[in-house]
């Protein structure tokens, strides 16, 4: 493996929050704060993709920012774990800007250039923590991320709105305390912050230390990762604007929390530690019991975008799950369900907007028989209801699959159960939506009337993007190759036949 300077990382960080810089100064034309939107995120996208030949090669690129103290510094690397995760957000966010433009115009929404602003920021932050070469670089850019969000929960600028933005901070300043805490505890221990594959603690830290350790960084990445107990925030931050919850609460800011974990378990810890402590089973009980309890609660929901958001609690902990499994095949179904599950979560989140912004309906009560007013994007939906549900052909069954391959290899017949159930659930509360949209009849639905061509199209390619990565998940930017590498580099294990 080859370490060599790039400064592409660091371009792919600065892009967008330069952008944020120019979207605030141009803020009155909105044509121009839109076209920096649209600039930045093609740029940012081009760039990380520019280094996916190189990693799949097993080049590393690093950039050192600042030393802080001796062994404290600042820095960043590529590796395929955050390649994985930067190309899947990057990709998405372009998507999102156009979206963006049909959702904002369409309620003619205030605060426009706060809100492509503070998104760019958030994007910028997002990349930051993909490509941190070590835990403080990591906890710093994740913190910057919570920061950056909190205008957008607020965004709507209601009592209720500053109420669960209040909410949302309490839980990010918590978790950011534990999460420094844990950083310092790291450093006093090892010697070290640098990310290592297979892990760089070892158990001569003595058990009480490396559990402490563990725990404090569970909460940390927890609250993001909407681990439950402590998933409240993430649907109450609906109230953000749909283009809000579907790059950040479905693609960003709650992927870093389950990369968090991708990065504790695989990178910290490593997979043998762990398992020799026994604090991957209390991640996995975590984990499991979150899945089946917020796909019960999304089937008593009847606000569409809430019924979402406990779907994503759920799914976020099929991540959680399979690398607390740590065996390879489920390392590997949970690193493409970050991409799958963005794929197909946004693909819905997208939906409900357009249907909210065309219609002006909230409630899945309310769609019977508006599939004949907005087949398109009902379609669209139903790709997305039935990958998460794990149908063949769509990205989730892919990723479904080497998840339940990974509980069979590491003797966890429950979990298997788990996701098998889930999979019903999740079709028992999705499914319905579009059955009910195409079968059913309502009066005032015209015979043909979609959205804005800005929010359609995007919509368009997220479930297309949903069908490619379940018909060849190797087929488009090497996203099974990445992930691929990704276990190899922390188990040393590597998968006969390649991509399916």
């Amino acid at each position: 493996m080859e370490t060599l300077l790039d400064l592409r990382p660091l371009f792919a960080i600065l892009v967008s929050a330069v952008a944020a810089v120019a979207i605030a100064f141009t803020g009155r034309n909105p044509n121009l704060r839109e076209t920096w939107s649209v600039l930045a995120a093609v740029t940012k996208f081009a760039l990380v993709a520019s280094l996916l030949p190189g990693v799949l090669a097993g080049e590393r690129y690093e950039v050192d920012l600042v030393q802080l103290a001796p062994g404290i510094e600042l820095g960043l690397r590529v590796d395929p774990a955050g390649l994985l995760f930067a190309l899947s957000a990057s990709f998405l966010w372009i998507l999102t800007c156009f979206y963006s433009i049909g959702y904002m115009r369409g309620l003619d929404e205030g605060k426009q250039t706060r809100f492509y602003a503070m998104l760019a920021s958030c994007l910028s932050a997002t990349i930051g923590l993909c490509f941190s070469a070590n835990v403080l670089t990591f906890v710093i850019f994740y913190e910057i991320l919570s920061v950056a969000t909190y205008p957008l929960v607020t965004h709507a600028g209601s009592e209720k709105a500053y109420r669960i933005g209040r909410q949302y901070l309490v839980y990010a300043i918590t978790a950011g305390i534990a999460l420094v805490a844990g950083t310092a505890l790291i450093h006093q221990t090892a010697g070290t912050l640098d990310f290592q594959a297979g892990g760089f603690l070892d158990a001569g830290a003595g058990t009480g230390v490396l559990w402490t350790i563990f725990l404090l960084f569970m909460l940390g990445f927890g609250v993001k990762a909407g681990v439950m107990p402590l998933h409240s925030w993430l649907p109450n931050a609906m109230i953000a604007p749909t283009p809000v919850s579907a790059l950040l609460h479905a693609v960003a800011v709650v992927k870093a929390g389950v990369f968090g974990f991708v990065r504790l378990v695989g990178f910290i810890f490593g997979p043998e530690l762990l398992g020799d402590m026994g604090a991957a089973a209390l991640l996995a009980a975590f984990a499991a019991a979150t899945i089946l309890i917020a796909s019960c609660i999304a089937l008593t929901k009847d606000d569409l975008k809430a019924r979402l958001a406990y779907s994503t609690v759920g799914h976020l902990s099929y991540i959680v799950l399979g690398v607390a499994l740590l065996v390879p095949h489920a390392l590997l179904g949970a690193a493409l369900h970050m991409v799958t599950h963005a794929a197909m979560k946004i693909t819905l989140f997208f939906c409900a907007g357009a249907i909210y912004v065309h219609t002006g309906k909230k409630k899945v009560s309310e769609l019977d028989g508006i599939g004949r007013q907005m087949p398109f994007t009902l379609a669209a939906f139903g790709v997305g209801a039935v990958g998460l549900a794990g149908v063949p052909l769509i990205g989730g069954f892919v990723s479904k699959w080497y998840l339940a391959a990974g509980s069979v290899d590491a003797g966890g017949l429950f979990f298997l159960g788990v996701l098998l159930l889930s999979g019903l659930l999740n079709a028992a509360y999705l499914v319905p939506i579009v059955t009910r949209a195409f079968f059913r009849t309502s009066e005032g639905h015209p015979a043909f009337n979609e959205a804005s061509l800005f929010m359609v199209v995007p919509i368009g390619i997220t479930a297309a993007l949903s069908i490619l990565l379940g018909i060849h998940p190797d087929g488009l930017f090497r996203f099974f190759s990445v992930a691929e590498a990704m276990v190899a580099g922390i188990t040393g294990t590597t998968f006969a036949g390649g991509a399916p």
